[in-house]
């Protein structure tokens, strides 16, 4: 669900594709083995600015337009803010409408089946205690997530960066590694792809905790 417009949808949906086919995929298996993936973005904005309910994204070849790639991937962003009801369902219509209706009309009857059961889902998620706290907890174990997935990344990226400089020293490599802060591993990145030597970036580091430590 995306509530507001971010930049670079389609690397957004390429970072998604990547994250499904890591847990698809085991080591040894044959690619054969991987099912079709689709990664849908629901947004209340035009992220295209075409007017369109539905955008459907697919590999096609740019020299021969009947050549598929097929490789399984399918990306579709599904947008509140459409005006081409003759060209998709009724029913992903009445939904989309349900999506970007207020607080008050979204209690409305949208005379579908599928928009019912979504209305039903939702009274029972607000009158339910213990299924709130089960969100809350999911919620929060997605954010973590999250956090451990850009941690990761963050600290590979600094490393390869290093190691272009020479050989990481081993404090560094275990600070950065027990780095969890996101600010933190953003500043290290900024530097080690300004730096031009292992020093440079040391230094320029310990300048900056200086700096935070001054009243």
């Amino acid at each position: 669900m995306q509530v507001s417009r971010k930049a670079k949808p389609g690397k957004r949906s390429r970072y998604y594709h990547s994250q499904i086919d890591m847990e698809l995929l085991f080591a040894g298996e044959d690619y054969e083995t991987l099912p079709d993936a689709y990664v849908i973005f629901i947004c209340d904005f035009d992220p295209f600015y075409k007017k369109k309910y539905r955008y459907t994204f697919n590999s096609l070849c740019r020299e021969d337009y009947e050549i598929w790639l097929e490789d399984g991937s399918h990306t579709i962003f599904l947008s509140t803010c459409g005006e081409n009801e003759e060209d998709v369902p009724p029913e992903l219509v009445k939904f989309l409408k349900y999506v970007k209706a207020g607080l008050k009309e979204s209690t409305e009857d949208f005379a579908d089946s599928f928009v019912s059961r979504v209305q039903d889902a939702v009274r029972n998620v607000k009158t339910s205690r213990e299924m709130e706290e089960q969100y809350m907890l999911l919620e929060e174990l997605i954010k973590e997530e999250r956090k451990e997935v850009f941690a990761e990344g963050c600290i590979s990226a600094i490393l390869e960066l290093l190691s272009d400089l020479g050989e990481v020293p081993e404090d560094i490599r275990k600070a950065l590694e027990e780095t969890t802060d996101p600010e933190v591993l953003r500043t290290c990145l900024k530097q080690a792809a300004k730096a031009t030597s292992m020093d440079e970036f040391m230094k320029s580091l310990l300048l900056l905790d200086a700096m935070r430590r001054i009243p």
